[in-house]
């Protein structure tokens, strides 16, 4: 008679190594959560066990999962108050952070979120608010607003997050975070992650934690990475155009390119843009509009450069971002290793350029003592300029008037442009990201077919009304 089969021993970083439901550990399977990150595997335990925790690791590293299966796990999908709240820097983060918990609490039954931002009209959150939600997830500001106006109540919370909590102090919203928490119950668990450390998160933990466990999770790249990182040394006159000379030589598709300041984002992007190359600015003064339009435009790779600032760029999740170049070198080597941090995920490879001047030779030697590596050196005037014509994006940007609020969905506007009414029937591979906001959709289409894909959707029907596109 042959043995029966054995299930073999769980590893210390499966997820069936925790006290989650056998459906929410079914959930993440189907959704491609093989093995805990570090963070997750270092804070998830105690998470699940109600500690409260001061978590840091860099963007990318899984922590909102981490948070989010701990709060998920604490609720009652019966009782319809808001048992978590996450509160992060800006709209863009939140609305990520409630994509991901959207998924993961698909397992269990009728979990509500509700996103509370600024930027959109009270009376709909208000609406939502009062259908009853489980978890909320907001910026403070807004959070504010709808406490004041009785909007919104927490005194069922049960998990407060303070997500990108090092943003939120840069942005100055420690009084804010404040303000929310005195609406809050005392007994609750607060979670708080962070990318770096700075002074102002001791404050934050001593006002509103209960004795908090410390966890990080090195940044630092490991070996094997698959980020190259390449220095040049440059004159201050030389280091605007050393830009357009790396972006002509290596051509990524997609790149961000970190400044220090406003202002030198603006510069670069009026000499890149000069220049022929498809480059747009992101800082913190941006109106919230003008934001998800540049923030559409780069994710759907119809934008080949995105000029940014560290403040403006947190938060961002960019999927196959080829090439990361330092404008001007951080000062703070952990804010180095979060900016090349963003290329060479989950495997491929990617690139990281920095340009340093005689000044900015001390920051370089503190990057190298916290990578514990020496910087690799090359010459400028081994750049110059590969392959054929100008570099321009693949794809162009359709927006859509017409969002959330219309109860539009990225199949309606996929069915739209593969059917063959009003026009030529597009295939899956002309059409790029469809992202919902909430008054309007952008979607990405080949670069070539992007008129004739906007007449397209002019002339026909989405979800059966017509709809008014453009091409941005």
């Amino acid at each position: 008679m042959s043995p029966t089969p054995s299930t073999p021993p769980a590893q210390a970083n499966d997820f069936e190594t925790l006290a989650l439901a056998p459906a929410m550990l079914a959930n993440l399977h189907q959704l491609g959560y093989t093995r805990m990150t570090p963070i997750q595997s270092a804070s998830l335990p105690l998470a699940l066990a109600g500690t409260d925790l001061i978590a840091q690791a860099q963007t990318g590293s899984g922590k909102t999962a981490a948070f989010a299966l701990a709060l998920l796990a604490s609720i009652n999908p019966r009782w319809f108050a808001v048992q978590a709240l996450v509160l992060c820097p800006t709209r863009e983060l939140a609305d990520q952070v409630a994509v991901e918990i959207r998924r993961l609490a698909r397992a269990q039954e009728n979990i509500k979120v509700v996103t509370l931002c600024g930027g959109v009209a009270l009376r709909g959150q208000r609406a939502s608010l009062e259908n009853g939600a489980h978890v909320v997830v907001g910026t403070p500001g807004r959070i504010q607003d709808h406490l004041a106006r009785g909007h919104l109540t927490l005194e069922g919370l049960k998990t407060l997050v303070l997500d990108e909590a090092d943003r939120m102090l840069d942005m100055g919203f420690f009084d804010d975070i404040a303000n929310v928490v005195r609406h809050a119950p005392a007994s609750r668990q607060t979670l708080l992650f962070s990318a770096t450390y700075p002074e102002g998160i001791a404050k934050l933990a001593h006002q509103f934690m209960r004795t908090p466990q410390q966890i990080k999770v090195a940044s630092a790249p490991q070996s094997g990475t698959a980020i190259e990182q390449r220095f040049y040394e440059v004159e201050p006159s030389q280091r605007l155009p050393a830009v357009a000379m790396l972006l002509l030589h290596f051509r990524p598709v997609s790149t961000i390119a970190f400044c220090n300041t406003k202002q030198r984002c603006k510069d670069l992007v009026a000499l890149l843009q000069a220049q022929g190359l498809s480059a747009l600015a992101l800082y913190g003064e941006l109106e919230q509009r003008e934001r998800d339009l540049v923030l559409a435009q780069f994710a759907n790779r119809s934008c080949s450069v995105l000029v940014a600032t560290d403040v403006a760029s947190r938060g961002l999740d960019i999927g196959q971002l080829e090439a990361v170049i330092n404008v001007d070198i951080t000062p703070d080597p952990e804010v180095h290793v979060h900016r090349i941090g963003r290329t060479g995920r989950a495997g491929a490879s990617g690139l990281a350029l920095s340009l340093a001047s005689m000044q900015e030779m001390g920051a370089v030697g503190k990057i190298e003592q916290f990578q514990k590596s020496s910087s690799v050196w090359h010459p400028l005037d081994e750049l110059t300029p590969t392959g054929s014509g100008p570099l321009f994006p693949p794809m162009a940007t359709l927006q859509i008037l017409g969002g959330r609020k219309e109860k539009i969905r990225p199949g309606d506007v996929l069915g739209a442009l593969t059917s063959e009414d009003g026009g030529p029937a597009y295939t899956r591979d002309q059409i790029g990201k469809i992202a919902v906001t909430e008054f309007c959709t952008f979607v990405a289409v080949a670069r070539d077919l992007a008129h004739a894909a906007c007449d397209k959707l002019n002339a026909g029907k989405v979800k059966g009304k017509s709809v008014r596109v453009r091409v941005v």
